[in-house]
């Protein structure tokens, strides 16, 4: 019992003097014990579904930022990455037998690859003409997909034979949204290291960079590759769940949405996308379809237009982003040892700085 209390003692001490004393952190708890016990209040399919693929569309956003926000590589085809998951998982385990859990690595080891091989001929390319190169590989890997329906079922797409992600819905809730808070803490870590730093150096300015002696080369396809491996496990726990591989996966507005999601929550971020998705992929999804539709079967159909106008407004009052802007409010950084307080505070609660008001 002893251990047990100390326990107990240390992790409440953690949460009081790391997490409770910024409200970002705490919202970000209580997001998560919320996510966690949804279930308990509600198993409605629908509900869940929507709630799986917002955890999935995170990851993917959030692995989009990790690549442009962070580097400043901006990405218009970051859909290649998915859609090689897609398929490579689908087409594992429907010709070849293997079961969900081996096919979402290797469909990620595929998408690592894929990362390679877009990052290698890219690597001399910047701003808008990287951003346009990008863009053409997944419409080269659509074609590929179109060429050969023999294997790939061309426009219809893949959908039979493949296993689904668990055998419930609450199941692959429960394997979807840890999985989201896990991916999203480790490319958080990431970005908060020594590569972190690197990667904001290419992205100020890539030539003091290299003049510093950093391998900007190197570290850009490490991204590359980064981004890759996220986005593709988000492909293939999408591909399971919804037991279907289509062409939709390799489209430009797959790779647009990330984009949007990123901008709309805070880019340079990664709590910022995955927060944008988690707001606007509920709120398109069931809100506007489910209930406005009882109204008017008109007004749902037009929900790009909807999903367009909110985050227009959003972005013309925040022009960071919505959760950025919503922690510029209430924090502010100490000048001296630049740690984060509570916007209200007078003094730094460490080095007991003043902090400007």
């Amino acid at each position: 019992m002893s251990v047990a209390a100390a326990y107990a003692a240390r992790w409440l001490r953690l949460l009081k003097d790391e997490v409770f004393v910024l409200p970002a952190r705490t919202v970000l708890l209580a997001v998560c014990a919320f996510l966690l016990l949804f279930p308990l209040i509600s198993q409605e399919p629908f509900l869940l579904r929507v709630l799986i693929l917002a955890a999935i569309f995170a990851i993917f956003a959030a692995s989009w930022d990790l690549l442009s926000g962070f580097t400043g590589q901006i990405n218009f085809g970051h859909a290649l990455f998915f859609g090689v998951a897609v398929y490579t998982s689908a087409l594992l385990n429907r010709n070849v037998g293997l079961p969900p859990w081996a096919t979402i690595p290797l469909g990620a080891a595929a998408a690592v690859l894929a990362g390679l091989l877009v990052g290698l001929p890219c690597l001399r390319l910047r701003g808008t003409y990287l951003a346009f190169a990008t863009l053409a590989f997944p419409l080269i890997l659509l074609g590929v997909v179109y060429a050969l329906p023999r294997f790939t079922q061309g426009e219809l797409g893949i959908n039979d034979g493949i296993d689904p992600l668990a055998g419930s819905r609450v199941a692959s809730y429960y394997i979807a949204i840890p999985s989201m808070m896990v991916l999203g803490f480790i490319m958080w870590k990431i970005t908060d290291s020594k590569i972190g730093l690197i990667f904001h150096a290419i992205r100020e300015d890539e030539v003091t960079a290299r003049a510093s002696g950093i391998n900007t080369t190197r570290y850009k396809l490490l991204a590359f590759c980064l981004s890759g491996l996220f986005a593709g496990i988000a492909g293939g726990l999408y591909v399971h769940f919804l037991k279907s591989a289509s062409p939709s996966t390799l489209q430009l507005l797959l790779s647009f949405q990330a984009i949007i999601w990123a901008v709309f929550g805070g880019m340079a971020t990664i709590y910022g996308p995955m927060a944008g998705v988690l707001i606007l992929y509920p709120l398109t999804e069931y809100v506007l379809i489910r209930y406005l539709a009882e109204f008017s079967e008109e007004f749902a159909q037009r929900k790009l237009l909807i999903f367009a106008c909110i985050v227009l407004l959003v972005l013309l009052f925040m022009p960071r982003g919505l959760i950025t802007w919503l922690r510029d409010k209430t924090e502010k950084i100490c000048p001296r040892c630049k740690l984060q307080n509570v916007a209200w505070r007078q003094k730094c609660r460490v080095c007991t700085a003043e902090l400007a008001r």
